[in-house]
């Protein structure tokens, strides 16, 4: 396996982006958030590239912070997007956690940053830096919040204990459960999402992001504004015309 700390790889319109730090469960340095930085830079930059796919080498998603690299003065965050260089900030393109072992503190912040998880069986998660004398400041108690129930979030936050995939998919925090690893079933729902509108994919992930603070009055005209040059695109008549020949769409994201 190659000594970078961040491997990348295209599987079809998907890339897989690996936090390569297997000997320290994938702990998150600051040259393993520089190279998830530039992985999703270079999603955004390839039209080809439809959906990503975040995942750990050696069976653990990731641990969090690497403290060593903490006591040394290191931050594993880069300026603008947060912790792992995504808890602060979204590609415009999907993004999905496949996670494997521990999602612990950061790394549990990493996975909540994605638009969608599948989880082993046997994973665990948590935000336990409260037992570090520390506090989950990369989104877990201000995101985790919006995404599972209050008091269960407060829970985790003030016990630092961790919740199996089991019951992180009853809290509505993952996507799919699936024995063995997870990368399988990841790349089958990326390639799933894949094979959608690029456009579409594009407005239907800034909306379902922001909307949740959008009013009643507000919410029509904030949504046509990402909608209405999806209508208007040449996609959007390329997919009508392919479902009435029964064919796969041509798409080519304008």
């Amino acid at each position: 396996m190659s000594d970078a700390e961040v491997l990348t790889e295209v599987d079809g319109n998907v890339l897989v982006v690996t936090i390569n730090r297997p000997e320290a469960k994938n702990a998150m340095t600051k040259a393993a958030a520089e190279g998830i930085s530039a992985a999703m830079d270079r999603l955004e930059a390839e039209n080809d590239l439809r959906c990503a796919i975040l995942t750990g080498a050696g069976g653990t998603f990731c641990s969090g912070m690497d403290l060593k690299g903490f006591l040394r003065g290191e931050s594993p965050s880069i300026e603008g997007r947060g912790f792992g260089g995504l808890s602060q900030w979204t590609p415009k393109k999907p993004v999905i956690a496949a996670v494997d072992g521990y999602a612990l503190a950061g790394g549990m912040e990493l996975a909540m940053a994605c638009d969608l998880i599948v989880a082993s069986s046997t994973s665990k998660f948590g935000i336990p830096e409260a037992k570090r004398g520390l506090v989950a400041a990369a989104g877990g108690v201000i995101k985790l919040p919006r995404q599972i129930p209050p008091r269960v979030a407060m829970e985790l936050a003030l016990t630092g204990d961790f919740i199996d995939a089991t019951r992180a998919y009853e809290l509505g925090f993952v996507n799919r459960v699936v024995e063995g690893p997870a990368i399988g079933e990841a790349k089958a729902l990326a390639a799933k999402i894949a094979e959608n509108g690029p456009l579409a994919l594009i407005a239907s992930k800034a909306i379902v992001r922001e909307s949740f603070d959008w009013t009643e009055e507000n919410m029509w005209d904030k949504q046509a504004a990402y909608i209405g040059p999806v209508f208007s695109s040449s996609d959007a008549r390329e997919g009508a015309a392919a479902f009435a020949e029964k064919r796969k769409p041509n798409w080519k994201g304008a």
